[in-house]
């Protein structure tokens, strides 16, 4: 019988059993996480003998210790603005006082060095609002990827020694069990289980259909939730390099003339690479960037998304998202890759086309036509906010920029929380991307930091 079960060892598990043991060190905590650990998350492609996504049992990328964000830039951004909406349980200034600790944690982890940019006082918050462009408030943390990861190995030692972890066993149900004095939660995985007094969730994005599951069967009411859809832009670094060297990551936010929707910049990797991910068998793409000079790369790659929320009768956003990318699967065997000139002449992108590109893609992907792909309304939305983009960062819309497809954001269904972020059973708790609450690395830590708190005031 354990105090605690963690289930998932994404931000939101790990700031959790971190914030529990150094506030309790007597209570037995247990994690389990159906990925690997830290060290033995690698990625099989090699861009020489496999150049594309072979689609392992557990995706190295998406699972195991850290999440999916233990190979994701390792951007922390401190705003309520975006990020998720932490802030309607827990309030606004608690939620940035929890972002801010989680900051102190990293910096005393391996993160110390590390630059936080803002966009307080900029000059750009101006310049957007003259070209029909919103940027968004934030303090950004950039760690990288590479620092990312040594806060990781820092995180995982401290807590190796006082926590017990179970990787590469996924929790396939749980279970709550009454009895006379007392009832308690039941983890199954395999042939075995295992029991605890509480039972936190953090299973991340990719738990997401599990998440339903879980759900459905212990009778918790949800709501649908929308799903972001859209392309990576990888241009030339010195094109947005105004923008990067000031704020590193910036979320610009434009609404379109046509349909009115809402497109935005999202995860910004200044001298970046462009990368496969693979979510539930389905290959999409996303980008890191590390903060050794080294490893730099002459391109920046962004994401630009569409939010979709769709009404009754339909509620599965997230299989919207999936049978895009699958198309895109279909058509391309994994990601297509079409210059931007190509894709506002009507013309797919090939090889040679490619080939003569000056600039150079950093991620080895299929050639083709996004308009087979992504919906009109969709399209002609990102196609109209390049040329935004481009009143303030000119060479947006060059003919050479490379456009990846698909980029698909999955956003769980909410899970319905009090303000404990605790479900309709008492001592059952949702937090991370798992939730549908966040949707960002520092707003899923603090939520584990903050549930940490809740039960060891409890135990009080």
């Amino acid at each position: 019988m354990y105090d605690v079960v963690i289930i998932g060892a994404g931000p939101g598990g790990i700031y959790s059993a971190y914030e529990l043991t150094k506030g309790d060190p007597s209570l037995k905590i247990a994690v389990f996480e159906a990925g690997h650990p830290l060290d033995k998350r690698h990625c099989p492609i090699d861009g020489d003998k496999i150049k594309s996504c072979i689609r392992c049992k557990s995706c190295a990328i998406m699972s195991g210790f850290g999440g999916a964000g233990a190979f994701s830039d390792g951007k922390y951004n401190i705003t309520n603005d975006f990020g998720g909406t932490l802030y309607e349980y827990i309030g606004q200034k608690r939620s940035i006082q929890l972002m801010e600790y989680v900051d102190s944690i990293n910096m005393a982890n391996g993160g110390e060095g590390t630059k936080l940019y803002s966009t307080a006082g900029t000059d750009f918050t101006k310049i957007c609002l003259q070209n029909n462009l919103r940027l968004l408030n934030a303090s950004v943390r950039h760690l990288g990827t590479d620092i990312n990861y040594i806060v990781l190995e820092n995180l995982y030692s401290y807590l190796k020694e006082r926590v017990d972890f179970f990787f590469d066993t996924p929790i396939e149900s749980i279970e709550l069990i009454k009895e006379a004095s007392s009832s308690y939660y039941r983890a199954y995985h395999g042939d075995a289980h295992t029991d605890a007094r509480q039972c936190i969730i953090s299973v991340g994005r990719s738990g997401s259909k599990w998440m339903e599951e879980v759900c459905r069967n212990m009778n918790i009411p949800t709501k649908s939730n929308r799903v972001d859809i859209g392309v990576r832009v990888e241009l030339p670094a010195v094109i947005f390099s105004e923008l990067t060297d000031e704020l590193y990551e910036s979320k610009i936010v434009y609404r379109t003339e046509k349909f009115e929707d809402n497109v935005r910049t999202f995860c910004m990797n200044p001298h970046g690479i462009v990368v496969n991910e693979n979510t539930n068998g389905i290959v999409t793409v996303n980008g890191h960037s590390y903060e050794d000079p080294a490893k730099w790369t002459d391109n920046t790659n962004f994401a630009l998304l569409v939010a979709k929320h769709f009404s009754l009768p339909f509620k599965d956003s997230n299989g919207y998202g999936e049978s895009i990318a699958r198309l895109s699967n279909m058509l391309g065997g994994g990601v297509i890759l079409q210059r931007f000139g190509d894709l506002v002449r009507g013309r797919r992108s090939n090889e040679s086309r490619i080939e003569q590109c000056s600039t150079r893609p950093t991620l080895d992907a299929t050639p083709g036509d996004l308009s087979l792909v992504l919906p009109k309304r969709i399209l002609d939305g990102i196609i109209e906010m390049i040329y935004a983009l481009d009143k303030i960062a000119k060479g947006t819309a060059n003919e050479d920029t490379l456009l990846y497809g698909v980029e698909v954001k999955f956003y769980n269904m909410e899970v319905a929380l009090d303000k404990n972020l605790e479900t309709i059973y008492k001592g059952l708790y949702v937090i991370g991307d798992g939730s549908g609450v966040t949707h960002s690395l520092s707003h899923a830590s603090a939520s584990g930091v903050y549930v940490a708190r809740r039960i060891l005031e409890k135990a009080k």
